[in-house]
Parts: C-alpha cells; sequence; structure tokens
C-alpha cells in the first residue's frame, strides 16, 4: 500500500504560507480517536493574501475544483464548503474540502489562537483544538456522534490522573459515556454541582437511565439545529447547481 498522500499535500499547503487548520477524520486520528478518510478538510481564513497563497498551493498540487461552489469568498464565509481534486502524481486523485466557517465554532482567529499543533514527518500539522473539534463534529450525520464519544473518551483517559479544571469543565461539557460522567461526577462532586448540563445532573444521582436519555436529548437538539443551519445552504447549492447546468 502506498503511503498515505495527505502528508505530502499538508506540506505544500504549509509552504505557500496559508494558515489552515486540520478538521475532520485526519484530525481525529491526532488525537487517538481514528477515523478512516480518504479527504483532507482544512478550515482556511478568508482573506486576499491568505486566498492567493492558499490558491499558489493548489495550483502546485494540480488541483482542480468540484462541483459547486466555486472557490469564492462570499461562498466560504456563507459556510459552503468548496472541494478540490488533486492531480499531481504523489497526490493523485486526493479531495481537499475548504471551509471558512463552521456552526457553532467560534471564528478563525479565535481558532488559530486555541489550535494544537502536531508533528508528522518533521513537519508541523496545525489542528483544530479538541473542543472546537468536538464542537463541529455535532452535525445531523450518523457517524459524527460515535466519533464526538470517542474523542472524548479519549481525552478522558489520556488525563486520568493529572486533569487541570479546565480539562476537567471539558469533559463535564462534552463527555457523552455514561459511566465515566458518573465517575467524573464522583471525582469532582463541588465542580460537577457548580455544572448546569443535565446529563451531569443526572450522573450526581447516579440515575443512568435519566442520563441516558438527556444525552438522547442533546444529540436530537444538535441534530435539529444542524438541519436548520444546512437547509438554505443546500438550496443555495441547488441553484448553483441548476444554473451551472444551464450555461
Amino acid at each position: 500500500m502506498s503511503p498515505s498522500p495527505i502528508p505530502r499535500a499538508l506540506s505544500s499547503i504549509r509552504k505557500s504560507g496559508a494558515k489552515t487548520l486540520l478538521m475532520g477524520g485526519q484530525a481525529c486520528v491526532f488525537y487517538g480517536a481514528a477515523e478512516f478518510s480518504r479527504d483532507l478538510d482544512l478550515l482556511i481564513l478568508v482573506d486576499s493574501d491568505q486566498m492567493n497563497r492558499l490558491l499558489s498551493a493548489l495550483d502546485e498540487l494540480d488541483a482542480d475544483p468540484v462541483a459547486v461552489p466555486p472557490f469564492s469568498s462570499g461562498h466560504l464565509q456563507r459556510g459552503h464548503a468548496v472541494h478540490f481534486r488533486c492531480k499531481r502524481a504523489d497526490v493523485a486523485g486526493l479531495r481537499i474540502d475548504l471551509m471558512a466557517a463552521l456552526r457553532g465554532v467560534a471564528p478563525f482567529h479565535e481558532l488559530w489562537d486555541r489550535r494544537t499543533t502536531f508533528e508528522i514527518g518533521g513537519e508541523a500539522v496545525d489542528v483544530l483544538a479538541l473542543p472546537d473539534l468536538v464542537l463541529a463534529k455535532k452535525t445531523q450525520r450518523d457517524k459524527d456522534w460515535p466519533m464526538i464519544r470517542r474523542l472524548v473518551e479519549s481525552a478522558y483517559v489520556s488525563s486520568e490522573g493529572s486533569r487541570s479544571r479546565e480539562q476537567v469543565e471539558f469533559l463535564f461539557r462534552e463527555l457523552r459515556s455514561p459511566e465515566l460522567l458518573i465517575a467524573l461526577a464522583a471525582e469532582n462532586p463541588e465542580l460537577a454541582a457548580s455544572q448546569v448540563r443535565p446529563a451531569v445532573v443526572a450522573a450526581i444521582a447516579g440515575d443512568r437511565e435519566t442520563l441516558e436519555g438527556e444525552l438522547q436529548i442533546e444529540e436530537a437538539e444538535q441534530r435539529r439545529l444542524d438541519r436548520i443551519y444546512w437547509d438554505p445552504l443546500k438550496r443555495e447549492l441547488e441553484q448553483l447547481r441548476r444554473t451551472r447546468d444551464n450555461d
């Protein structure tokens, strides 16, 4: 099996000087919650300099736009994803998906300031911070919810015995594993008592049935909000497709 083309694509983009943040399945791998993905998902900063740098990198990768919408600041700032397919020999077939805005997630400048930087093949890779990646994964897609659970479980296990207050707060906000949430509440009773999340209240009482119900309510609400967010964007995409096909 040939090595993944993703590190080579990331290297070209980084050399361009474009600020990008890795997200999606490849970001999950860095946080110990492996997710198989053939695509490269990047959050980008929309300004003329950054977009020119990114276009230079895409040109080096011999990447062509795929489908709609076109690569423009307007579409990106609206929340659309813009897609490219690479043709350069060492990255041939790799799809790159670019976004500039995510539902419920802070603006790029804030995300950049709290990013996590990993090293791969001797090069730095800037990745969405774990709390931001979890927020970005709260979608209507079925596959994202098991991934959120694995991401936060991995954070729970890796921080065991040495958690900061900030880490405990994050776990109280995002843990979706009833047994771990109950254990965390027992380990941190004072901090647990200050939480307003209904799932944590149920965890303090050790009421697993109610806790599982609250987790289901949370997921259903986030799926609903994601549908509301994407419905108008999907209509815009359909209109763009019709316009393109009629040209």
